[in-house]
C-alpha cells in the first residue's frame, strides 16, 4: 500500500505529460513539408543524378563491363540524406522552441516531443532506405548495375541489420543536429564557436595520438572487423550522449527572436 502511494503521484504525472508530450509531436508535423517532403525530394534528386551517372557508366562499356558498374559499389551519395537529418534536428529546435514555450509547452515536453519526432522520422525513413535497397538487389542495380541503398558501407545484411542499421545512423544525426542547436539557444555565437573550436581539437589530438603511436592500420584493422553494422552500433553510445547534452541545455536555453 505504501508503495503504490509512493509512487501513484510519479505515474500520474507522465500519465498527464503524455499528451502534452503528442502534442508536441503534432506541432512539430505542422509543416510536413520540412520533416517529410523535403527529405523525400532530395533523396529522389540524388537518385536521378547518379542513375543518370550508371547509365553513362554502363552504356559506355563493352557489353556493360561488370568490373566497371562494380565500382558504384563504393557510393556514399545517401551520405546527403543524412545531413540533411541534421539539418531538421537543428531546424526542429531553432524554430518550434519559440512557439512551443508560447503555448504554455515545459520544457521537458519539448525535449521529449521532439525525440518522438525523431523517433518516428527515424522508423520511416529507415523502412523507406531498407526496402529501396531489396528493390536495388532484386533488380541487379536497377538494370545497370548500380549501387546507391546496398554497397559496402550500408544496405546489406539480413532485414534487422539493415534496418536498424538505417534507425541508429539516422537517430545519431537527428539527435546531434539538435544538441548543436541547444548550444546556440544557450550560449549563442560564442558558444558554436566554442562547441566547434573543442570538436576540431579533440579530432586533432586523436589524429596526432594515432599518427605517433603508428596505430593508423590498427584503427583500420579495426573498422574492417567491426563491418559497417558494428560502427553504427559504436555510435548508439553518441546517439544517448547528444540526447542527454541537448535536453541539459535546453533546460536553461531561451529562444532566438
Amino acid at each position: 500500500m505504501t508503495t503504490l502511494a509512493a509512487t501513484s503521484p510519479a505515474a500520474a504525472r507522465s500519465a498527464a505529460s503524455a499528451p502534452r508530450v503528442v502534442n508536441v509531436l503534432r506541432l512539430h508535423l505542422t509543416n510536413k513539408w520540412t520533416t517529410l517532403g523535403t527529405p523525400l525530394l532530395i533523396l529522389a534528386f540524388i537518385f536521378l543524378v547518379n542513375y543518370v551517372i550508371w547509365l553513362l557508366i554502363y552504356t559506355s562499356t563493352p557489353g556493360g563491363d561488370r568490373e566497371a558498374v562494380q565500382g558504384t559499389q563504393y557510393s556514399g551519395s545517401i551520405a546527403y540524406v543524412f545531413i540533411y537529418m541534421a539539418i531538421i534536428g537543428i531546424q526542429v529546435v531553432l524554430r518550434t522552441f519559440p512557439f512551443a514555450l508560447g503555448f504554455s509547452v515545459t520544457r521537458r515536453d519539448f525535449a521529449f516531443g521532439s525525440a518522438l519526432l525523431f523517433g518516428v522520422l527515424s522508423v520511416i525513413y529507415a523502412a523507406i532506405l531498407t526496402i529501396m535497397s531489396y528493390i536495388e538487389q532484386a533488380t541487379d542495380g536497377w538494370g545497370v548495375g548500380g549501387h546507391m541503398f546496398s554497397t559496402v558501407w550500408y544496405g546489406t545484411g539480413s532485414l534487422p541489420e539493415r534496418f536498424s542499421q538505417e534507425f541508429f545512423g539516422l537517430l545519431l544525426f537527428f539527435f546531434v543536429g539538435a544538441a548543436v542547436s541547444t548550444v546556440y539557444l544557450r550560449w549563442r555565437a560564442l558558444g558554436q564557436m566554442l562547441l566547434w573550436g573543442i570538436i576540431v581539437l579533440i579530432g586533432l589530438a586523436a589524429v596526432t595520438l594515432i599518427t605517433l603511436t603508428n596505430n593508423w592500420s590498427a584503427v583500420g584493422q579495426w573498422f574492417v572487423d567491426a563491418g559497417s553494422y558494428g560502427v553504427v552500433l559504436w555510435t548508439l553510445p553518441i546517439t544517448a550522449i547528444a540526447a542527454l547534452f541537448g535536453f541539459r541545455v535546453l533546460r536553461r536555453a531561451t529562444p532566438v527572436s
